[in-house]
């Protein structure tokens, strides 16, 4: 999650926004935040955190349409890393149902002035500051669809900002997530829908609006697939078949720790049954070393000589493991690996 703030040339803060680090040097938001004319544009991280850091950022492309924004920050600071693997992003289907969400943004309503301590010697002078904001929510599909929206329905705040603001200021350009998959970047309040209801365009709203040069930036610098899949529904990235071939001898250890990491592996029997419903070569060929970490290295260097056979494992794991949090690692890091070498 990151706080998007820009400043004006009279010296006066600008607006405020929330986003998303999408990639190692990338930032998503909501365009509205960044339109304002202004002189200075930073994203700011862990504010007031032992890890807190912040950027300067500049506007790769800004688009009205689809309320989104691409950033890329211009100075990071020394020793983070260059590389972060992409989100996942997914749609939601065409039907009657209802989905759990959650989002993390920067709404003014959490404007806090911190109380001075009593037992400090030269207290610090208090400073406002806007804090985070966690928010879990219900989203009726059904809802929006001729704006292009997802309604979020939240607990709501106080509305103690007056009839001209909202007290939802600053949550534009967060990210709604449903299960680990991003499904919108949150855009409005709509006050005639009351102070419990959020609007967030959805990220199938992109593909229809954005311009091609647009939505090939979106899968370079964020990881946004060519076909949006439905959130929920565990599924690999597309993997280029000499994919294995490729990989430098860490980034095959990323794969294997990453496989060897897996519930459905890790049972006795697993790698077995795994291999067997995937391909009978790479079955008779089982690496057996007693370390499993071994064994799956020397299953992905089996793989290597047969083309193929690396989807077929992918497809027997999507099999097992269903949507666990290791399978899910494991496509975010495949995922990186097929956006470099694809």
């Amino acid at each position: 999650m990151a706080e998007v703030i820009t400043g004006r040339a009279t010296g006066v803060a600008g607006r405020r926004g929330s986003g998303y680090r999408v990639s190692g040097c990338h930032v998503v938001t909501a365009a509205h935040v960044v339109q304002t004319p202004a002189v200075a544009l930073r994203v700011r991280f862990e504010a007031d955190r032992p890890a807190e850091w912040a950027a300067g950022a500049r506007v790769v492309f800004s688009s009205a349409g689809a309320d989104l924004a691409l950033l890329e920050l211009t100075d990071l600071p020394a020793g983070l890393p260059s590389a972060l693997a992409p989100p996942r992003f997914g749609g939601v289907p065409d039907a009657d149902v209802t989905v759990q969400v959650s989002a993390v943004g920067f709404p003014l309503f959490k404007m806090r002035q911190p109380a001075v301590r009593a037992d400090r010697a030269a207290p610090e002078r208090p400073t406002r500051y806007r804090d985070s904001c966690h928010v879990d929510g219900r989203v009726s599909v059904l809802s929006n669809r001729r704006e292009g929206t997802l309604e979020v329905a939240v607990a709501p705040p106080a509305d103690e900002v007056g009839p001209d603001r909202s007290p939802w200021e600053g949550m534009s350009g967060a990210a709604v997530w449903f299960g680990d998959a991003i499904i919108g970047v949150i855009a409005a309040h709509h006050r005639a829908d009351g102070l419990n209801r959020l609007a967030a365009v959805r990220v199938a709203r992109w593909y229809e609006v954005l311009a091609e040069d647009e939505l090939a930036m979106m899968h370079r610098h964020a990881g946004l697939p060519p076909q949006l899949p439905i959130a929920g529904e565990p599924s690999f990235p597309a993997v280029p078949s000499r994919l294995l071939s490729l990989l430098n001898p860490a980034e095959l250890w990323q794969v294997t720790d990453a496989m060897a990491a897996l519930p459905s592996l890790r049972r006795p029997g697993g790698l077995d049954t795994v291999l067997e419903e995937a391909d009978p070569r790479l079955a008779a060929q089982r690496p057996r070393d007693g370390s499993l970490r071994f064994e799956v290295h020397g299953l992905l260097r089996t793989c290597r000589r047969y083309p193929g056979t690396f989807s077929a494992v992918t497809d027997a794991l999507r099999h097992w493991e269903q949507d666990s949090a290791e399978v899910s690692h494991l496509e975010r890091i495949l995922r990186r690996l097929a956006l470099k070498y694809g």
